[in-house]
């Protein structure tokens, strides 16, 4: 599969880029980026082409993995599979709910396939747990907690991402919690949110099946407070997402690659696909009317 990358921040040159011109099923063809020495750059990083052109790039692959930010991620995209490329794409899709539904429009217009990179969900382990609890089920409360120190007092290769300071962890890791939370308690009815110090955001959801949840979402913690918890509480007791279950970044955007090439060849929707990236970020812009 001929892939175009759009996008030369750190994600793409330490996550994308390395695992598409790994991956035996994948051609990098060719870097798209706002700046074309940037885009020079990272092309020479993975043996690929520097394209000044993201419409040129387009015409010459038959998917495009974005690593952009959510404004310029969500309109490149539906451009993408509109022109029946397929879509390997970052959390959030889109910074507002009018483009996330664009993109899943033209996805589904297009006949294209997607896939929507939340990394705990292309984990090996991490998804083999996740599936586990969803087939559990029973359960009446959960939580999902991100604390992210992007912005502590430890270096970040992100800490210069101008739409994560605008966002903040609600926009940012809390992609993550909700790919966790939807598949085990289900769709969510109700949302609410108060504010913490910094960028703290603190969701209370109410899910279809009745049970509840919260999740606590910040890229502000100090490093000595970051880490990630995960917790569900049912009839058969409390189970917490293990310490350490998961590997590096590059090996489950690997798992993501293959899940775009197995949608491709079944014709069959991925669970994460561009329509789940848009339920996402309807929650997320609820979330944040809340907030108001």
């Amino acid at each position: 599969m001929r892939v175009g990358l759009f996008g030369t921040g750190p994600w793409a040159r330490i996550t994308h880029g390395p695992a598409l011109a790994a991956h035996p099923d994948t051609e990098l063809v060719g870097v798209w980026g706002r700046r074309p020495e940037a885009a020079a750059e990272v092309a020479g990083l993975f043996g690929a082409k520097a394209y000044e052109d993201a419409d040129a790039l387009i015409a010459d692959v038959d998917a495009v993995a974005i690593a952009l930010p959510p404004a310029l991620q969500g309109p490149l995209a539906a451009r993408a599979a509109l022109a029946g490329r397929h879509l390997l794409l970052d959390k959030p899709v889109a910074a507002t709910v009018e483009d996330a539904h664009a993109v899943a429009d033209a996805v589904q217009r297009a006949g294209v396939a997607s896939v929507v990179f939340f990394t705990l969900r292309f984990d090996a382990a991490s998804a083999e747990w996740i599936e586990r609890q969803a087939a559990t089920g029973d359960w009446y409360t959960g939580r999902a907690d991100w604390y992210g120190s992007v912005f502590g007092a430890g270096a970040s290769p992100f800490a210069d991402s101008p739409w994560r300071r605008e966002k903040g962890g609600l926009w940012d890791v809390g992609p993550h919690a909700l790919s966790v939370l939807l598949p085990v308690l289900g769709d969510v009815t109700e949302v609410r949110a108060a504010r913490g110090a910094g960028d703290t955001t603190h969701l209370t959801l109410r899910h279809a099946g009745g049970a509840s949840s919260t999740a606590v979402l910040t890229l502000t913690a100090p490093s000595a407070g970051a880490g990630v918890a995960i917790e569900f509480r049912g009839t058969h007791g409390v189970t917490t997402y293990p310490d350490g279950l998961s590997g590096p970044a590059t090996e489950s955007f690997a798992g993501a690659i293959e899940a775009l090439t197995a949608a491709i060849a079944s014709g069959t929707p991925h669970a994460c696909d561009a329509r789940f990236g848009a339920r996402v970020t309807e929650i997320l812009a609820a979330a944040e009317a809340a907030l108001r």
